[in-house]
């Protein structure tokens, strides 16, 4: 059997400039598929009650908290994009890049497995130990293209303080896997046809 040689992988920081979209692609659904493994190994130790974890309970509740909530998010940034210039809020185009050329059904799957895959180990892992503050501040912090500026910086930690919020107020994480959704979906769209106008 031959022996893989560990020594020839190099780690070197990436330019966004050399990124192809398929690269990208296989990087998000690889890095998804990586938080699911943690979540799942997390939630071993934690023995959580998945049926209660995602109980549909009053389902009229959690649509109308996951709806609200992602329409709140979305209407701070459309007020962010108006009225701050955009080197504040500029990702590298890794965001561009991921939604400009993918039909309506692709950015609704990325969306959806982004949503599930983080929400599990965030709220429903994560914050079983840490509480919604120091969550946040994990999920802020890998949000590594918005640390540069500590307006995104807060955006993302706010948003993530009220999904997990959001998590506690209605006992199910469907909840937030709702908002997370629709908030990835509809900045995806808007992304895909503000290109296609340009």
């Amino acid at each position: 059997m031959k022996k893989f040689d560990f020594k020839r992988i190099k780690l070197r920081k990436i330019n966004p400039d050399e990124i192809d979209e398929r690269f990208l692609l296989m990087n998000l659904y690889v890095t998804q598929l990586l938080v699911f493994l943690a979540a799942v190994v997390l939630m071993l130790f934690q023995k959580p009650d998945l049926r209660a974890m995602f109980s549909p309970g009053s389902g009229y509740t959690i649509l109308l908290w996951g709806t609200g909530f992602a329409v709140a998010v979305l209407l701070v940034d459309l007020l962010v994009s108006r009225w701050v210039p955009p080197e504040v809020t500029d990702d590298g185009g890794i965001n561009e890049m991921l939604f400009k050329n993918r039909p309506v059904w692709h950015i609704a799957l990325i969306s959806l497995i982004v949503a599930f895959c983080e929400e599990l180990l965030f709220r429903g892992a994560i914050q079983a130990w840490w509480g919604p503050y120091w969550t946040s501040i994990l999920f802020a912090a890998i949000h590594v293209r918005y640390l540069q500026h500590w307006l995104m910086t807060g955006l993302v930690f706010s948003i993530s303080y009220g999904l997990g919020w959001i998590y506690i107020r209605t006992g199910s994480l469907l909840t937030p896997i709702i908002a997370h959704f629709l908030i990835d979906f509809v900045m995806g769209c808007i992304l895909r046809y503000r290109r296609e106008e340009s």
